[in-house]
């Protein structure tokens, strides 16, 4: 069946909690206005307000509220509001719910599942468009999630619902009316494995959410100048597949990374240290980095399409890679 990635995300959650009663969802306005993006709709009504709760605008205390109830037995699901607000709750994530399974000794799990919307293009100016999630990568004990097509958003949200470990799932805020095909069955999609959704035999693009999107955009039209890239939807950042990636390479011999968070310390310069560490022989040309630029993002339309990567900037980056 066809639906949206809003009806997969929701689709995800009421499937989950209709299959553990322990499956809990907390943030402000999951309740009675639905979510902020209308993901949340109708819980409220199926599961009632002991199993769906809404919260103060506090996102250090619901989530630390998650924290616990997942320490003593709930599988929660913590809404986080705008992704840029997940930095009010960064001592809660980082120090405690990444670090309790290590500190135990494994006597606890932490089966946390923190959504949170990210990234721009929607004129919602810098506080409200940033992408954070390289900064998770940095941490041991989490994992980090960054899917953008309906099948596999709803696959991995299941995964990361039924995980015994802390998982940060990004959703990008323009992501929730694209849709696509979903198993009617029920299905779940490993943590961890990326996929390869384009065929090629020149250049491997490797990225995730919206940009998987934009880079699609700019292979078929490559693709009419005789330019044949390799597209690879990473869907998992933490863990991250680098098998698939090395795979890809090891038939195009050149590699671009296009990530919409800053340039700088995002998730495309350590991919690229990685494969120059485990896969260097392979490359014929210097990895190509794409990403945004280093400012913050401006409320300005025109200027915000400025900052963040185009379908021209990947073209820009394969044509280098290939020295053209």
């Amino acid at each position: 069946m066809k639906i949206s990635v809003r009806q997969a995300i929701n689709d995800a959650i009421k499937e989950e909690m209709n299959r553990d009663s322990n499956v809990t969802i907390f943030g402000c306005d999951v309740g009675l206005r639905g979510g902020a993006f209308a993901v949340t709709k109708g819980l409220l009504k199926e599961f009632g307000e002991w199993r769906v709760r809404d919260t103060p605008i506090s996102e250090a205390g619901f989530t630390g509220i998650g924290i616990g109830a997942a320490a003593t037995g709930l599988r929660p699901i913590v809404e986080i509001l705008y992704c840029d607000w997940i930095t009010l709750a960064m001592d809660q994530i980082v120090n405690t719910a990444a670090k309790k399974r290590y500190m135990f000794g494994g006597k606890i799990n932490m089966p946390l599942t923190i959504r949170a919307p990210f990234g721009g293009g929607d004129g919602q100016a810098a506080q409200h468009s940033q992408s954070f999630e390289a900064w998770f990568n940095h941490v041991p004990g989490l994992k980090v999630i960054a899917p953008i097509f309906p099948e596999d958003v709803k696959g991995l949200l299941k995964s990361a619902i039924r995980d015994d470990n802390p998982v940060i799932f990004f959703e990008h805020k323009l992501s929730y009316t694209l849709e696509g095909e979903v198993p009617s069955e029920d299905y779940t999609i490993p943590i961890g494995k990326a996929k390869v959704i384009r065929e090629g035999s020149d250049v491997t693009i490797v990225s995730y959410s919206m940009m998987v999107v934009k880079a699609l955009e700019a292979a078929e039209t490559l693709a009419k100048e005789g330019i044949e890239c390799e597209v690879i939807d990473l869907r998992s950042l933490l863990p991250l597949d680098y098998e698939t990636i090395i795979d890809s390479l090891e038939k195009t011999n050149r590699i671009v990374v296009v990530h919409e968070a800053n340039l700088r310390g995002g998730m495309a310069s350590d991919i690229v240290a990685e494969i120059c560490d485990r896969a260097f022989d392979f490359l014929d040309a210097p990895p190509e980095r794409v990403g945004g630029l280093n400012v913050p993002i401006p409320y300005c339309s025109c200027l915000e399409q400025l900052v963040i990567p185009s379908t021209e900037k990947i073209k820009k980056a394969v044509y280098k890679a290939l020295n053209r």
